[in-house]
């Protein structure tokens, strides 16, 4: 019986424990929130669809070589006086039907065919780039976003922080009172300074809420759902990160290579030279052949046939050969042509400045890198100063021989310094989680 109760117990309790951690909100690594923005983003999924339509435009001009197939049938009435073979004129009904299928296949088009399928394929691709293009967009903006709240997370704990420090000052500022030490207006002042720490906090804590905001709405979650972060352990951000600090001509030379942005307008420059082949065909002949089979059934007044006998009787095949010369067309193949050249040429220059933009965001991109470093390793070593001299403030205060006006300036310092730290280090990190994007290295933390 005893045996039954404990194991009664025991099941109740993990009943209890698996409720209580489902009840918990699951927390999001930075790879899981890239991964389900890249799944459920509806500009993504338009992206998607224009690649699909380009497929399936590429695979419409694949087929342009099969012969065609259609069918005919067609039925047709008369009624009223008709010339007979005497001469003389009668009333007459009569009808006629007909039954055709024919079908015809492009032999020589001047290579368009060929060349449209070419163009096609360069379209697919650069559509596939594109899409990559705004994957990487999009996890570049959720890095930042996901950054943000890492920060606006360790904002909080040393808002908390600080305002535990003034709570632990109050009792020691009691006991210093009533040893008549320092007046009582001190121990006010500290209750004072508990009170502007406790609004520090709220407001750290609504702009780490906003900031959990703006993540949860970029990645399209759903109402309701429970959504908090998991945050890394950092041990030395300079050293994790210094991999990602490259020269800029290293950097430029890989997103070159690399990039969705450069690789897909390549490719529309690419496409724009098979459009200008396309165009050109228009100046050559083409060749096609035809082929298919008919028959008809006719029914007049007093001489009507079978009809299986009549479409036997009528039916014929044919084939032939159809040959297209242009001779001319109202410049219109001309000025195509022209056209095609420009939209080379504009397509060329597009590309180059692509290039040239690249260079310079990857310029900005590094200078903004090496400076937000060196700015981190300069605010680690004023956290460093400032806690010395802090000690020295509180140790001070604690024996009653500084104001509480003196502690506080001391404690604002610290607290300044930390904050400049804290953000010193996020804008680091994102620097150069910007250089990996350029450089083609998978954004993680």
């Amino acid at each position: 019986m005893k045996e039954i109760k404990r194991q009664v117990i025991l099941f109740f309790l993990v009943c209890f424990c698996s409720a209580h951690l489902s009840a918990q909100p699951k927390q999001w690594t930075l790879e899981d929130c890239i991964r389900y923005a890249v799944e459920h983003n509806i500009t993504i999924k338009k992206m998607e669809i224009q690649k699909n339509i380009a497929a399936n435009d590429l695979n419409t001009v694949q087929m342009s070589r099969l012969p065609d197939l259609s069918a005919g049938m067609g039925q047709n009435w008369s009624f009223g006086r008709t010339e007979v073979s005497n001469g003389l004129y009668e009333n007459v009904n009569q009808s006629n039907s007909s039954f055709s299928i024919g079908s015809s296949m492009p032999i020589f088009t001047g290579f368009r065919i060929p060349n449209e399928i070419a163009r096609n394929k360069l379209e697919l691709q650069a559509a596939t780039e594109n899409l990559a293009k705004a994957k990487e967009d999009l996890s570049l903006s959720i890095a930042s976003l996901f950054l943000q709240v890492m920060f606006n997370k360790e904002l909080v704990k040393i808002n908390k922080s600080q305002m535990e420090l003034s709570e632990s000052q109050v009792q020691r500022t009691k006991i210093l009172v009533d040893a008549g030490k320092v007046p009582s207006s001190q121990l006010y002042d500290i209750k004072a300074q508990v009170a502007n720490d406790k609004v520090s906090v709220i407001q750290a804590e609504n702009n780490l809420n906003l900031a959990l905001l703006d993540l949860r709405q970029s990645l399209e979650l759903e109402r309701n759902t429970e959504f908090d972060i998991f945050v890394p352990k950092i041990n030395d951000v300079v050293t994790e990160n210094m991999s990602s600090v490259q020269p800029v001509n290293v950097i430029f030379d890989n997103a070159l290579q690399l990039k969705p942005v450069v690789k897909a307008q390549e490719y529309i420059v690419e496409s724009a030279e098979k459009t200008l082949k396309i165009t050109q065909s228009g100046y050559l002949p083409t060749l096609s052949l035809r082929f298919g089979y008919s028959t008809s059934y006719f029914s007049k007044d007093h001489l009507d046939r079978s009809f299986s006998k009549q479409f036997k009787n009528n039916a014929q095949e044919y084939i032939g050969l159809n040959l297209s010369i242009p001779v001319f067309s109202r410049f219109s193949v001309r000025n195509q042509v022209r056209n095609a050249r420009f939209n080379i040429e504009n397509q060329q220059l597009t590309l180059e400045n692509i290039k040239k933009d690249l260079y310079k965001e990857i310029q900005t991109a590094y200078l903004n890198a090496a400076s937000s470093q060196e700015k981190y390793r300069a605010s680690q070593e004023a956290v460093v100063s400032t806690s010395v001299s802090f000690k020295y403030a509180q140790e001070r205060y604690e024996i009653g021989k500084s104001s509480v006006f003196e502690f506080n300036e001391s404690k604002t310092k610290l607290l300044r310094s930390q904050l400049e730290e804290v953000q010193a280090k996020y804008d680091y990190i994102f620097r150069a989680k910007i250089l990996d994007f350029y450089n083609g290295v998978p954004i993680k933390l």
